[in-house]
């Protein structure tokens, strides 16, 4: 049997964030994605296996281009000693990547990493898509350390509102339709800011 036509990864991947952003992922099929990618569905196959894997792979990379994104912002305010500022950066981090990257961030937002997680995905892809929570985490530490000095359970949570929870409720809606309001993106900033201002419990 003729071995199938090897297809670049990468325009695989890019078809599979077309795709799924367009008609979502429970319309994403093999014949779909081989049609938009110019590929076989052999081709398919030899490179990921499923595309359940296909679909995985992309979000995991745009997942961490994110949190380049956002690393790049905290480091940048942190170096320029406003902690404060340096959570307000991490919160702003969706919206920013959505000037970069448009379909990343919507990608991310259309899709939720525990949603990947199916038995068609190898091993070592799912491993590298629950070690990101090890990478938010590390981030949520820092800024908490930055902020109060502490990283106990609810100094983190604090830090979690602002920095997951209400980009999370103000900017996803905006990024699924394709625009983020600069008034979004003030009223974000306003928000966390009133949440840091909020006093821990004394420990």
């Amino acid at each position: 049997m003729a071995r199938p036509r090897l297809h670049p990864p990468e325009a695989l991947l890019d078809a599979a964030e077309e795709l799924v952003i367009e008609h979502g992922r429970a319309n994403l099929t093999v014949r779909a994605l081989a049609e938009r990618a110019g590929a076989s569905n052999g081709s398919i196959y030899h490179a990921f296996g499923s595309v359940d894997n296909v679909v995985a792979t992309t979000w995991l990379h745009r997942a961490r281009q994110f949190l380049e994104v956002q690393r790049t912002g905290v480091e940048a305010q942190l170096a320029a000693g406003d902690p404060r500022a340096a959570v307000q950066a991490a919160a702003d981090a969706p919206a920013r990547l959505h000037e970069i990257e448009p379909p990343a961030a919507r990608l991310l937002t259309e899709l939720r990493r525990d949603d990947l997680l199916t038995d068609a995905v190898p091993d070592a892809v799912a491993a590298d898509l629950r070690g990101l929570d090890r990478d938010l985490a590390a981030i949520l530490r820092r800024l908490a350390r930055s902020v109060w000095d502490r990283t106990d359970r609810e100094a983190v949570q604090v830090v979690t509102t602002c920095v997951v929870r209400l980009p999370g409720a103000l900017l996803f809606p905006e990024i699924r339709v394709g625009r983020v309001q600069p008034r979004t993106r003030r009223h974000l900033a306003a928000a966390v800011g009133a949440v840091l201002d909020c006093p821990l419990t004394p420990r």
